[in-house]
């Protein structure tokens, strides 16, 4: 059995994985100061509000469809699902981690808060919670893939790194196209994501270790 097994983070990871989370938060701060107390779009976010244009007729209906997901109840539900993938496959830690995909979302409430910026009138905007979930939700998906199928090398990077673009862009897209959030706070959020995952594995794979010294099946 390789050494990895069970872990919610392959020690194979945690090195890039750390490096990714230490740029996470320059990336969140600095977007944070750049922007803080902005009320309206300007540069990058104004050019892709250009781009993106407010979706109609089935773009419209997709969006607000990949939104959901970002809901507490659609939340609710893909943390469900994927929690019990994990269980169906005795990835006890991972099935953990899937719950605490919720932790970054909480996180961009004070962020909101310190930074200031808004958008449609006084709704505090970055960094963009939705997306911070989808993209840990993204990780996560990503990591268990990973461990199924026993993916080496950097191989396994490119698969959680893809999972978690993929969770994060169409997210970032539903919420730049309802204008919900600005492009930049969209970023925020996926850099959120980062920042904090790669953190709470390695916590959940420390405290299952503890609970379970030796060896046996892990926690």
């Amino acid at each position: 059995m390789s050494e990895d097994a069970g872990l919610a983070l392959p020690r194979r990871l945690r090195l890039p994985l750390g490096v990714a989370a230490g740029a996470g938060v320059l990336v969140v701060l600095l977007l944070g100061v750049l922007h803080a107390g902005e009320s309206s779009a300007s540069g990058v976010d104004a050019w892709v509000e250009s781009v993106v244009g407010a979706p109609t007729g089935v773009r419209h209906e997709v969006a607000l469809m990949v939104d959901f997901g970002g809901e507490p109840v659609g939340a609710a539900i893909l943390v469900a699902v994927l929690a019990g993938m994990c269980l169906a496959l005795r990835r006890f830690r991972l099935a953990i981690l899937t719950v605490a995909c919720l932790v970054p979302a909480f996180a961009t409430t004070p962020l909101k808060d310190v930074f200031d910026r808004t958008i449609n009138g006084d709704h505090l905007s970055y960094p963009s919670g939705h997306t911070a979930f989808a993209t840990a939700i993204g990780i996560v998906f990503g990591l268990l893939v990973v461990d199924v199928f026993r993916v080496a090398g950097r191989a396994a990077l490119a698969v959680v790194t893809g999972t978690a673009l993929l969770g994060g862009a169409e997210m970032a897209w539903a919420q730049t196209s309802l204008d919900a959030h600005y492009a930049t706070d969209t970023l925020g959020g996926f850099a959120t994501a980062f920042v904090l995952v790669p953190v709470l594995a390695v916590a959940i794979d420390a405290v299952s270790a503890r609970i379970r010294p030796g060896g046996g099946t892990p926690v």
